[in-house]
C-alpha cells in the first residue's frame, strides 16, 4: 500500500455545518451558514469560524463584533445548504417559507437573532479577527448558549442523539452517527 502526496487541501473533515446569524446597525437580520467552525477556548468559552470576505455577513460581523453562532439539524438540512448559496444581499432569508423557513429568536445579550428551529445557539461578543488570506477567522466569547429545553433529557442534560445534529464533508452534509464511546472510555476500568 502506498501514498500519495497532493498539493496543500482543507481535508480536516468532517467539521460542523453551523448557521451564524448577524443583525446590522438598523436591526435587520441575515443567516449565513458556514462549515469552518470550532471550539476554541474553554475559560473563558470562546469559538471560531472564518468567513471569506465578499460574503454580506462578514462585514456586518465585523462592524457589530456579534453574532449567533447555531447547530444544525436533519431537518435543518435543505435550509442549512439554501441559507449558504443565496446572499443577504438579494433577499431576506428569513423571509423564506415551507421547509426553508427559519423562525427568528431573541437572543439575550446580542442584538442578532438565533433560530428557533435550532437546537443549539451560542450567542457570541467578536474579541478578534485575523486576517488569513480568502478568508477572516473570528475569535468569538461566547456570552449565552441558549438551548430548545425539548432536547432535554429525563435529567436536564442535552441530549445530543435526539438534536439529529448534521456535519459537512468535502461538499457534503451528514447525520452524526453511532455513538463509539464517551470521554475516557478508553482507560475506564471494567466492572
Amino acid at each position: 500500500m502506498g501514498r500519495q502526496f497532493w498539493k496543500p487541501s482543507n481535508m480536516l473533515y468532517p467539521v460542523p455545518a453551523v448557521l451564524i446569524c448577524c443583525a446590522d446597525e438598523e436591526g435587520r437580520a441575515n443567516v449565513m451558514t458556514a462549515a469552518w467552525a470550532g471550539t476554541v477556548c474553554s475559560d473563558p468559552v470562546m469559538l471560531s469560524f472564518s468567513i471569506r470576505k465578499e460574503r454580506y455577513s462578514h462585514d456586518i460581523i465585523e462592524r457589530t463584533g456579534e453574532c449567533v453562532v447555531c447547530l444544525t439539524t436533519r431537518r435543518l438540512a435543505k435550509v442549512t445548504d439554501y441559507v449558504g448559496v443565496k446572499s443577504g444581499r438579494d433577499m431576506d432569508k428569513f423571509a423564506l417559507t415551507g421547509d426553508l423557513k427559519l423562525t427568528k429568536t431573541e437572543s439575550k445579550y446580542v442584538r442578532a437573532p438565533g433560530i428557533a428551529e435550532s437546537p443549539v445557539c451560542l450567542e457570541c461578543r467578536v474579541k478578534q479577527v485575523l486576517e488569513l488570506g480568502s478568508h477572516d477567522m473570528f475569535i468569538a466569547e461566547v456570552l449565552s448558549t441558549d438551548i430548545d429545553d425539548s432536547y432535554l433529557d429525563e435529567k436536564g442534560r442535552f441530549d445530543l442523539g435526539a438534536a439529529d445534529l448534521i456535519a459537512y464533508s468535502h461538499g457534503e452534509y451528514y447525520t452524526l452517527g453511532q455513538l463509539l464511546g464517551k470521554f475516557g472510555y478508553s482507560v475506564k476500568k471494567k466492572k
